[in-house]
This record gives C-alpha cells, sequence and structure tokens, in this order.
C-alpha cells in the first residue's frame, strides 16, 4: 500500500492524541451514571469519522445506548465493507489496583496505558485511521460502512433490534472486526472461531433478616453456605460441567483438527509465569489452548452476601448473590443451555432456602470458514505487513453480536484483532503495545485492497 507507512510516521502523534481524547471519556455501559458519557463518546466518534473522511455520519437512537453510523460510497458497483466496533468499555474496579488513573492514558514501556487501550478503542481507532489514510491518499478501493455501538461489554441487548430495523441501511459483503487478539508479536494469527455465552446473577435466600451466628448457628441455613455448596456441585472431579444434557449440542473436534491447533506457538511454562500461577486449571483430557478455544466453561464471575467490611461480626447473612458465566462453543444454543442451568439450579437447592435466576445476557458462537475470500484477503493483509501467513486460531472469548450479524443481516464477519493476551483487558492496568496499533493501521488497508480484487 503506497506511502502508508509515511502517513503514519508523519501523523502518529495526532493519532495518538485523539485516541487519548475517546480513552478520557469513562464509557461504561454497565454503570448507569455514566449515561451521559456513552453520548459523549459517540459524539466525538462521530467528530472523528467525518474529518476521516465519510460521506455522513449519525447518531442513531436504540432503546440504549446509541449507534454510531457512517458512510463513504465510491460506487454501486465496488464492494461493500462494514466496520463494526464498540465505543464502551469495562468498570475499572478495583482502581487501586492500577499503576495510573484508567482513563488518563499514559506511554509506559511501548504500550498505552488506560481502559479500552486496546478493547475497543485502541483497535477501532486503527480502522478510522486506515480508513482516512485511504481517502487521503485516493487509495480507496471500495464502499465503507461503519457500524459503532455503545453496548457490546454488556451483551449487545438492543444492537439485534436496530440490526433488524435498519437491514437495509447495514447492507454489505463483508463485516470487518477487530476486537480479538494475535497469537503473540510475531506470530499473527486471524480468529476464525468465537464462544458463545450464557451469564446469570443468582440470589439464594434464607431467613428473612440476618441472625445472630451464635444464637442461630446451626438451626437455620446460611446462605452463603448453602449457595458454595450448590455451586461447587456444577463440576465433578474432572472439570466437567454436571448440567444434565450441557454437552448434548458440542460438536467434538476432529483430532485432525487438534493436531493442526497444537502446532500454534504455545509455551505453558511461559504462561504460568505471566499469570504467576504452579499449574493450569481445567477439564480433563484437553490441552489449555483447547479449554480456552473448543471447550465450553462455567465460571463464578462475583460472588457476595453476609459482612465484608473490616474486623469481625457474627452473623448468618440473609442473602447470597452470584454472578455465573458459560462460555458455549459451535452448535450450544445460549438460551437452551439458560434453560437448563435455571432448572438445574432450581433442582438442587434445598428446601430451607429459596432461589432466584436472572438471566443477565448471552450469544451463540460463531465460525467462519478459511475459505471465504474475505478470510483469503485478511490473510494476504497479514502476509503483507508481517511477512509470514497468519495462523487460524478459536478464540475462547465471546462476541455474542457476530452470530447474531450472520442471522440477521446474513453476513459473515472477520475478525482481524490485533491485541494480545497480556493487554489485561477487563482487568486494572489494561494496555496495548504502540507498535500494534500502528501495525494494525499499516496492515488493514490492504485488507480492502485484497478483498476489493477478489470480488471483482
Amino acid at each position: 500500500m503506497k506511502d502508508i507507512k509515511t502517513y503514519i510516521e508523519a501523523n502518529k502523534d495526532r493519532f495518538l492524541k485523539e485516541l487519548f481524547e475517546l480513552i478520557h471519556i469513562p464509557s461504561i455501559s454497565s454503570l448507569s451514571d455514566h449515561k451521559p458519557d456513552m453520548l459523549r463518546c459517540a459524539e466525538l466518534w462521530k467528530k472523528f469519522l467525518l474529518e476521516a473522511g465519510v460521506d455522513r455520519c449519525n447518531i442513531m437512537p436504540t432503546a440504549g445506548n446509541p449507534v454510531v453510523y457512517a458512510e463513504k460510497t465510491i460506487g454501486a458497483d465496488k464492494p461493500t465493507v462494514l466496520v463494526y466496533a464498540h465505543y464502551d468499555v469495562m468498570p475499572v474496579d478495583p482502581v487501586e489496583l492500577w499503576n495510573s488513573p484508567p482513563f488518563e492514558a499514559e506511554i509506559r514501556d511501548g504500550k498505552i496505558w488506560a481502559r479500552g487501550a486496546d478493547d475497543d478503542k485502541g483497535q477501532s481507532f486503527m480502522h478510522a485511521k486506515a480508513f482516512e489514510f485511504m481517502v487521503k491518499t485516493n487509495q480507496l478501493p471500495c464502499n465503507v460502512k461503519f457500524m459503532f455501538e455503545g453496548e457490546e461489554e454488556i451483551g449487545s441487548p438492543n444492537l439485534y433490534e436496530f440490526c433488524r430495523t435498519h437491514k437495509d441501511l447495514l447492507k454489505a459483503d463483508v463485516i470487518l472486526v477487530s476486537d480479538t487478539g494475535m497469537l503473540a508479536s510475531d506470530v499473527p494469527s486471524i480468529t476464525t472461531g468465537l464462544r458463545g455465552l450464557s451469564y446469570w446473577q443468582v440470589k439464594v435466600t434464607g431467613a428473612n433478616r440476618d441472625l445472630h451466628s451464635g444464637l442461630y448457628g446451626g438451626a437455620v441455613a446460611n446462605p452463603i453456605n448453602i449457595l458454595c455448596e450448590m455451586i461447587a456441585g456444577m463440576m465433578d472431579e474432572n472439570r466437567h460441567i454436571t448440567i444434565p444434557h450441557f454437552y448434548d449440542d458440542v460438536v467434538e473436534v476432529s483430532d485432525y483438527e487438534r493436531e493442526l491447533m497444537a502446532k500454534a506457538p504455545f509455551n505453558l511454562e511461559a504462561y504460568k509465569k505471566e499469570l504467576d500461577i504452579d499449574e493450569v486449571c481445567g477439564e480433563k483430557g484437553y490441552a489449555t489452548h483447547e479449554r480456552t478455544g473448543i471447550r465450553p466453561t462455567f465460571d463464578i464471575c462475583g460472588i457476595w452476601g453476609g459482612y465484608t467490611g473490616e474486623g469481625a461480626k457474627t452473623v448468618i447473612p440473609s442473602e447470597a448473590h452470584a454472578k455465573i458465566s458459560t462460555r458455549l462453543v459451535p452448535n450450544q444454543d445460549y438460551q437452551k443451555i439458560g434453560r437448563q442451568f435455571v432448572d438445574y439450579f432450581n433442582s438442587i437447592a434445598p428446601s430451607c432456602v429459596k432461589v432466584e435466576v436472572e438471566f443477565l445476557h448471552g450469544g451463540d458462537s460463531y465460525v467462519a470458514p478459511i475459505n471465504l475470500p474475505a478470510y483469503k484477503a485478511a490473510e494476504k493483509a497479514f502476509e503483507a505487513t508481517y511477512g509470514k501467513l497468519p495462523i487460524p486460531t478459536r478464540s475462547g472469548g465471546s462476541i455474542p453480536i457476530i452470530a447474531g450479524f450472520e442471522k440477521i443481516l446474513g453476513i459473515k464477519s472477520i475478525l482481524m484483532g490485533f491485541g494480545l493476551g497480556s493487554d489485561a483487558i477487563h482487568s486494572p492496568n489494561e494496555n496495548y503495545p504502540l507498535n500494534h496499533f500502528f501495525k494494525g493501521i499499516e496492515t488493514i488497508p490492504y485488507f480492502y485492497k485484497y478483498f476489493t480484487e477478489m470480488m471483482k
């Protein structure tokens, strides 16, 4: 791609300044106090996209946070790429574990440190700047649409209806996404599969008030004890999920495909060292990279109840709560799994407590065939800038709306991510290597070039 490196070098300080403006807005979708910040972030995205060269950009309302939609049309006979990203971010708690203020981006050790540095403001901003380069240098080969939402981190509850309502507006030949990662800095990869997700919040109630643990202990159920017992029974000694029929629809990956996956570079000792753990833990019979890519999981994401303040308080709490998630693999229906969990969780609850289960959000898994023209274009794009072919890989993460796009819009998505596992997304001290940010801007225009050529 002519002059892309020169363009990046000449504009890199401006790119970072603009990105830091986006990061500075605490667009946390899960916290209602940040509702005004969602609109502020959408408005700033509109400004940047217009400056990058789109023909028009609108902030379109939903029942929740707005969608930023923009487009650039260069010809009815040209293919169309729809870029999807999200401008919302995860909460920052526990904030005391951050080494710098989470919404005041800093550059240290060759990395951008901030909430959203990778997920997904940094990665989405690469697309805006790659697009800007192609427009400003008259090298844009096809039509481009942008759809940036503000609810991905809470399951995209309103984007499904947005897509159904605006199906004609969103017509495209492929959806391009950078919200995933690479195997390593020197090992490019393309994510060909995402796990699905079901997420619940549960409440276990005992007595009608907190009780003195001396006067009532041993005679009245402790909801925290009961909840822990119920959770402990959700997996057996082989880390196999015990929900009846949970595995009925799981597609077993062939030995041949498992052999191909095993060729991806993975250093178990380095993995353990980076996480400061002595041993890995997971379903028996599967390697670490398989546990995070092709197998379903069950996790407690949060648990609370009773007294957690300083010092001691001898109390049997009235309530116990937990947030619980499952990651699902192809062919598992998240709604079916949701019903199975509710039925099983209620069935194992003793009569001495009451149980309530609230479904929070979820979505199906997604797989992109590696013989798609868009995949081949992404493959050639990585080869052009990294000098080697990317490795296809399945991610353990979930982007529920990706499967929704295919069902509603009938469009496949290509996941060209540039993040790393060490970027600490969703955690304190999220970061994004500068060289990945700039390499993404360099690589993305090649995708447009090769994809347009393949669609002729």
